[in-house]
């Protein structure tokens, strides 16, 4: 479903992106983990069609109607309500509105209709973004850190929500900085690293290969292994 191919991307003489390989199939949740300064909103941006890449191939077989996006930045309108939001995504982009509660219903959110996004929770707004995302019914998602900044308990709620879209049939791109987020969810993980994939594959795998205590490490201590980068 997503074909990436000796990726390159520079802006000026700074190497964002430098020679990007990988492949995610149909129906699979596709991990990408990195500190900051990665490369990743780049990445992403080539893959939704916002950039060019100077070289090499970004291949994703779904149309721009077919894909769905929940980036860092929601893009909520505070003063609409959650279904008013879903509505006037709906209308700009010709689909029925009938979809717009239903979308609130599979995100638990179906009794906040009516309430103004500015008085959500995070959370809620997580997943009030993740409604709009899955709106036209994508075949592929791009999910940014989705459980950004969520306590446990929401988190565990997103997590079972990405699952379910999965089964519906989504293949999913999700980044992530949280290598036990990976593990749970993730078919396939690589890490980003300076512009490049560092580790790439099963991430159980990977955890055994940079962790003799055979425990989910921390994304920092898999990278200090992989790399002798700290993190921090």
């Amino acid at each position: 479903m997503i074909t990436v191919r000796d990726v390159r991307k520079s802006f000026g003489e700074q190497a964002v992106l430098s020679g990007v390989n990988f492949e995610v199939r149909h129906k699979e949740i596709f991990g990408l983990l990195r500190p900051s300064g990665s490369g990743k909103t780049t990445l992403i941006n080539i893959l939704t069609n916002q950039l060019e890449p100077d070289d090499g191939t970004a291949h994703v077989a779904a149309s721009s109607f077919e894909t769905g996006l929940m980036l860092d930045e929601d893009g909520l309108y505070p003063r609409l309500s959650c279904l008013e939001n879903l509505d006037l995504f709906g209308r700009i982009y010709g689909i029925p509105l009938s979809n717009s509660m239903e979308a609130l219903k599979n995100v638990g959110l179906e009794s906040a209709a009516k309430k103004a996004a500015s008085t959500l929770s995070k959370g809620m707004r997580q997943r009030l973004a993740l409604a709009r995302a899955i709106l036209h019914s994508p075949k592929i998602l791009f999910l940014d850190e989705p459980t950004s900044a969520l306590d446990p308990r929401t988190t565990e709620g997103m997590h079972e929500l990405i699952q379910g879209l999965r089964e519906k049939g989504a293949t999913i791109f999700l980044t992530t900085h949280n290598m036990e987020e990976a593990v749970k969810l993730c078919d396939q993980v690589a890490l980003l690293h300076k512009g490049q994939i560092v580790e790439h594959g099963d991430p159980l795998e990977i955890c055994d290969r940079h962790n003799s205590m055979r425990t989910v490490p921390d994304l920092g201590a898999v990278f200090m292994k992989v790399t002798g980068a700290d993190l921090k």
